[in-house]
């Protein structure tokens, strides 16, 4: 009987908060990106939209980014639902205090980090290399609203990253290490 209440008493609030966090986040993620796949491939083909691409004259100017997406975005709606589903399995087993999960988590906010960095970057050079927005004549309040725009998503990309960094902390820390098997 001792046991099992200094088990239940060495549970952080911390993990159980992020479990479940984590779990509804995931829930939602995993059938949202259920219905996307479905709608995705009963109305989209390959074809049709590799035709609108080429029908629009403007294929040269996008960026190579931006066409990879668009060229594979039923692959990228896959594989969010696959990452949904893996988000809200290791969450489920982070409350059951699984290593796995532990470690998997501080793999994903790692990742989560580079995504915010290098989708700053990504953002930036898609702005940049759009006609419209790189030429002479925009308006002025376009331009003021594109500057709010990239501020805004500066400072959500570097405060996502410092939540990130604190969970990996946090996770990796002694107190938290020790309620895992």
């Amino acid at each position: 009987m001792e046991n099992k209440t200094s088990t239940k008493e060495n549970k952080s609030l911390f993990i159980n908060v992020l479990a479940w966090i984590f779990i509804v986040i995931g829930g939602f993620a995993t059938f949202i990106s259920i219905l996307q796949n479905i709608t995705i491939h009963m109305m989209f083909s390959e074809e049709t939209m590799n035709t609108s691409m080429s029908n629009t004259g403007q294929a040269d100017h996008i960026p190579a980014f931006a066409k990879f997406m668009f060229n594979n975005f039923e692959l990228i709606f896959l594989l969010f639902m696959f990452f949904s589903l893996a988000i809200l399995i290791s969450a489920i087993a982070l409350l059951k205090r699984k290593n796995w999960a532990r470690i998997f988590f501080i793999v994903v906010m790692s990742l989560g980090i580079i995504w915010n960095i290098s989708g700053l970057a990504i953002q930036f050079t898609i702005f940049n290399s759009l006609p419209e927005v790189s030429g002479e004549s925009i308006p002025a309040s376009f331009q003021n609203m594109m500057l709010i725009m990239k501020t805004a998503s500066v400072i959500m990309a570097i405060g996502l990253s410092i939540l990130f960094g604190y969970i990996i902390k946090k996770l990796c820390s002694r107190q938290i290490r020790t309620e895992f098997v």
